[in-house]
């Protein structure tokens, strides 16, 4: 298995993903008020330290980022909390970010540094609603297998702080959004829920996707998604005229740097798109057929080959087993390519970790099946109870990296030799 070339590649990506690489690129322009920086995202830490290096001028702040992400800074608070399911400590500074921002004067600047992850860290929920019913609702998504994009449009209706509303607090000041995107097409008002960007879609669109995944919500979320229309800020609200957002980091700038990474090897390199979506086992049978079709037939790209590909893929959770939507595509993949040789793969979240475990993603190769049921375990049975942690653990194939310091969704790479 090409193990080493792999890990090279991820973390080729996830170098291309810094935000020190990028920040500094993108520094709004000085005010003569003052400078308040917030943000939200598993990413948001690295953000904060990056810009406080690349800033000339007074500033302070709140950075909200997952629990064991932090970095340390001089001028902004690192706030930890919980991820994917909020928890107390997330809904806490998600207070104290909506009273900072609030009464300040159109000379004042807000930079909004966003990344993945977002969401579920700042937890505000609607009049009517607790913390517990906005948890209950990330669960019930989560569990849901619905896109991220369909995920944004039903959280943005029980919430105070996401679609934009965080910079509507913020008017008349300026905001300056910085994002480090990890959504399929890179829409930066999906990031995170867009906090200071408004988001596409309505009530009455909510209520159809939440019928149309079956979600059981608790009663109190239900009642606010039956009831009036929440408004949140629309894109041509006046206040906004003066905000900018800026992409700095996002899954297509690190697809093309294990690209060139790739083509430095001596493979023929072929990125198939950087917005995958969809389930995960079924993203993995169509990875499957292109991989069989070059192994085979050496078409449509000539081995050896390098194929990669990005996005965020999704989970219908059928069972109660271990592990992430990489994991999940890994163990389907490696029950597609039993038996094949000379394909090795890898994918990860670009983040450091899938799911709720400690590891990124897996490997495979075509004797990862064979090695799976020589170890007791079967992979058709771990995939249907959702168990790929289980299934990789046993055969010493899981890929653990650690908090990476940025988030840019998942990686995929197959190596047909």
């Amino acid at each position: 298995m090409d193990k080493d070339l792999l890990q090279a590649l991820f973390h080729s990506a996830v170098e291309r993903a810094q935000p020190a690489l990028a920040i500094a690129q993108f520094l709004p322009e000085r005010p003569r008020g003052r400078t308040i920086v917030i943000g939200a995202g598993k990413a948001s830490a690295q953000m904060a330290r990056a810009f406080e290096q690349a800033w000339h001028g007074p500033l302070s702040g709140l950075v909200v980022t997952r629990y064991g992400y932090a970095e340390p800074c001089q001028h902004i608070e690192i706030v930890e909390a919980a991820h994917p399911v909020p928890d107390a400590a997330g809904f806490a500074a998600a207070q104290r970010l909506m009273a900072m921002v609030s009464g300040l004067s159109e000379d004042d600047l807000v930079v909004a540094l966003i990344s993945g992850g977002g969401s579920s860290l700042l937890p505000a929920p609607a009049p009517g609603m607790s913390l517990e019913d906005e948890q209950a609702v990330n669960r019930a998504l989560l569990a849901s297998g619905a896109p991220i994009g369909v995920m944004n449009l039903i959280r943005n209706q029980f919430s105070l702080i996401k679609g934009g509303r965080l910079a509507a607090l913020a008017a008349p000041a300026r905001v300056a959004t910085l994002v480090v995107s990890d959504v399929p097409g890179d829409d930066p008002a999906v990031v995170a829920s867009g906090p200071t960007l408004p988001l596409p879609g309505d009530r009455a669109q909510a209520r159809k996707l939440a019928a149309l995944y079956q979600l059981s919500l608790p009663e109190t979320a239900q009642q606010v998604l039956d009831g009036e229309e929440n408004l949140s800020p629309r894109p041509d609200d006046p206040g906004f005229a003066r905000n900018t957002v800026a992409t700095i980091a996002s899954a297509s700038l690190s697809l093309a740097a294990a690209a060139a990474a790739g083509r430095e090897k001596g493979l023929e390199t072929a990125v198939l798109s950087d917005s995958i979506e969809g389930e995960a086992r079924d993203v993995a049978q169509v990875h499957a057929a292109i991989v069989k079709e070059i192994s085979l037939r050496n078409q449509p790209f000539k081995k050896p080959a390098l194929v990669l590909s990005g996005g965020e893929t999704t989970v219908t959770l059928r069972g109660k087993g271990r592990g992430g939507r990489n994991g999940e595509f890994a163990l389907a993949l490696a029950i597609a390519l039993d038996g094949l040789d000379g394909v090795s793969a890898l994918a990860a979240d670009t983040d450091g970790i899938d799911g709720s475990e400690e590891n990124a993603g897996a490997f495979v190769d075509g004797s990862s099946a064979r090695r799976m049921r020589e170890a007791g375990i079967d992979p058709q049975a771990s995939l249907a109870q959702n168990d790929s942690y289980g299934a990789f653990e046993a055969i010493g194939d899981l890929f653990v990296t650690g908090p990476t310091g940025t988030n840019v969704n998942d990686f995929r790479a197959i190596i047909v030799r």
